[in-house]
């Protein structure tokens, strides 16, 4: 199984923002992150998922995500977005409906458990996650590990 976190951010909504996923397998760790001059919270979170999801190949997947946003978004509301047209239940088109279908088109070959982890709640991979994230947010280049799980910090 792999483990996987990711995270979203934006300096202003809307405004400059990150992304940041973190895959973690039984020998390697592995963090990614992004930025976009011009976007919103909503969308880096949907953007962290999308981007970390496409970096892995594997089909079995733990995800934690602090955005009850994706986490309703992927268990609760998408699928009946998808029968009412993209459309809310009160009749208005779904926000972000583009990165919606491109997160569900990455998830359709793997087998998702997704969990929500409270944000600045002291779980070390969530805040690393958010650290990766609002750099990028703020223009800066932070550093990504890439290498052994048992040197990863």
């Amino acid at each position: 199984m792999i483990i996987i976190y990711t995270d979203g951010s934006s300096r202003g909504n809307p405004g400059p923002g990150g992304w940041a996923g973190i895959v973690i397998d039984d020998k390697k760790v592995k963090e990614i992150g992004g930025r976009e001059d011009h976007t919103t919270n909503n969308r880096m979170e949907l953007t962290g998922a999308i981007r970390t999801l496409e970096s892995v190949d594997e089909k079995d997947l733990e995800i934690y995500t602090d955005s009850e946003y994706v986490m309703k978004g992927m268990t609760e509301w998408v699928h009946n977005w998808q029968i009412k047209g993209w459309r809310t239940a009160a009749k208005k088109a779904v926000l972000n409906q583009d990165l919606w279908q491109e997160l569900l088109r990455v998830s359709e070959d793997k087998n998702i458990n997704w969990k929500y982890v409270a944000g600045h709640s002291g779980d070390k991979m969530n805040d690393r996650c958010d650290e990766i994230a609002t750099s990028f947010a703020d223009g800066l280049a932070p550093s990504l590990y890439d290498g052994p799980r048992s040197q990863y910090k």
